[in-house]
């Protein structure tokens, strides 16, 4: 089993690139101070004051004249003739952004992850090596790990808000996505291809089969009703995490979409809001897969493509939604920006005054919290592709288009030990013993969790995080659309 080879060194170096190039070159600090991001800088209290009229008096008894008590905030009207100077975004300007941190040290990481993941496979598909680790397997997981975790304070930002209803956003939405995965989790195999049941039986019986090897009386290591319940719970969860993101992806979409002056960035945009369900689409069988197998062109049905060219083709295309997903970040962001210049035109309509500190907080709050929003934004886009990724390698799925001739034996030969060749290797040490055991124990394990689980676990996962997308976009389009008031 050599784990000690390409892989480490790969690894090793991308370590190595995080620590010493990717603080100089950081992929996410030019999506946002690439210039092309301009955030409204709020007003100073000498520019509101002459535009109110009024001036800062030497003596207690001119500033009580001007609206200025000492234990009460200067006022200005609302309807003040106000505009806000722009600034591009630049990195000394993100060094007070509020999660800048974890914006940058997510994007960043995901970019070495997936780098690593390309060098593997190209090293995969030349070598072809049979008794390696993957270790790209562990980055994706890392980068899935990395991205709850921040998707999980965020959350928890939102619960620490009293005065708000985020909290209860958060909380009914979690018991929304339980009752849909319950719902989803029933729906047979004719209708959504995940392949879980397939999956779950080979596991069971990979199982009883290692415990009856080892002795021991078992009917599976867990029922399929706990499994699904499980299964339910941490989908609700991560229906929970992506509320937020979905609503604000869509208050960003319909800014974007008034921003946008050209038709192919309208297009793109609407293209870029629908790919969840595009994805969804994608394992939806009567729509998708039953007419590509079986397409009614007359009497003869003939197969436009393979059952394998169709799981790779829907492969590729949920990497290029994810890509179009990036290139229209900026989009979204500069639509949310804008959303201090749009909250003064606002305010400019109320009647009343307002205090200069809270008219400089509502216009400095926008461009505090942009990494908040980058965060929202990206996130749900990093578990897509990598969950996609760990599908492809899991899964033994392939990258080319036309199907080989052996496309079908990884999967049944990943179901025999991969430690037979080891049985007839000398033990006269007790290092070579040592080895020998490790690799008939990691043998049993890659007998237990095939591919089969592999591919409807992950399958599951990946169309359920499209779907939580999609729906919480498509609320948050009909809220922010007919809900609130203009």
């Amino acid at each position: 089993m050599g784990v000690i080879g390409v892989q480490l060194v790969v690894t090793m170096v991308m370590a190595s690139v995080i620590q010493k190039i990717i603080p100089h070159y950081s992929l996410a600090r030019w999506l946002l101070c690439s210039g092309s991001l301009r955030w409204y800088q709020h007003p100073t209290e000498e520019e509101l004051r002459i535009l109110a009229g009024k001036q800062r008096g030497k003596s207690k008894k001119d500033r009580k004249y001007n609206g200025h008590i000492e234990n009460k905030p200067l006022t200005i009207p609302k309807d003040i003739d106000l505009h806000l100077e722009t600034k591009s975004v630049t990195e000394r300007d993100t060094i007070a952004l509020h999660y800048f941190p974890e914006y940058q040290w997510l994007v960043d990481f995901t970019v070495a992850a997936t780098v690593v993941y390309v060098v593997t496979e190209a090293y995969y598909s030349i070598v072809k090596p049979s008794q390696e680790m993957n270790i790209s397997v562990v980055w994706c997981l890392l980068v899935l790990a990395f991205a709850v975790k921040v998707l999980f304070s965020l959350t928890t930002h939102y619960f620490k808000v009293e005065d708000g209803g985020e909290r209860s956003v958060c909380v009914t939405f979690g018991f929304f996505f339980f009752v849909k995965a319950m719902a989803i989790l029933i729906v047979t195999e004719n209708y959504l291809e995940f392949g879980l049941e397939s999956g779950f039986s080979n596991f069971s019986e990979s199982a009883m089969r290692f415990l009856e090897k080892q002795g021991l009386e078992s009917q599976g290591p867990v029922s399929k009703l706990t499994f699904k319940l499980f299964l339910a719970v941490l989908c609700s969860l991560i229906g929970a995490f992506l509320t937020f993101p979905g609503l604000r992806l869509a208050q960003m979409h319909l800014d974007a979409l008034n921003l946008a002056t050209e038709k192919i960035t309208q297009t793109l945009l609407h293209i870029n809001f629908l790919a969840p369900l595009f994805m969804v689409l994608l394992w939806v069988k009567p729509i998708t897969k039953d007419y590509i197998m079986n397409p009614p062109l007359g009497k003869e049905s003939v197969p436009l493509m393979s059952e394998d060219t169709f799981d790779t083709v829907r492969l590729w295309i949920i990497i290029l939604l994810c890509a179009l997903r990036l290139a229209m970040m900026r989009h979204h962001l500069q639509a949310y920006l804008n959303l201090a210049q749009k909250s003064v035109d606002q305010m400019k309509k109320e009647a009343g005054r307002i205090s200069m500190v809270d008219l400089q907080k509502m216009v400095a709050r926008v461009f505090y919290y942009l990494c908040v929003i980058a965060l929202q934004y990206v996130a749900p886009l990093v578990m897509l592709l990598h969950t996609t990724l760990l599908l492809k390698t899991l899964g033994n799925y392939s990258w080319g288009i036309y199907p080989e001739l052996n496309s079908d034996t990884p999967v049944e030969n990943s179901l025999l030990p991969s430690s037979i060749n080891s049985e007839s290797s000398p033990a006269d040490g007790k290092m070579k013993v040592t080895v020998v055991q490790i690799t008939m124990a990691l043998g049993s394990l890659k007998n237990i969790f095939t591919p089969l689980l592999f591919r409807g676990l992950l399958s599951f996962l990946t169309w359920w995080i499209a779907a939580c997308l999609f729906s919480t976009s498509l609320f948050g389009l009909f809220y922010h659309q007919y809900l609130t008031v203009a």
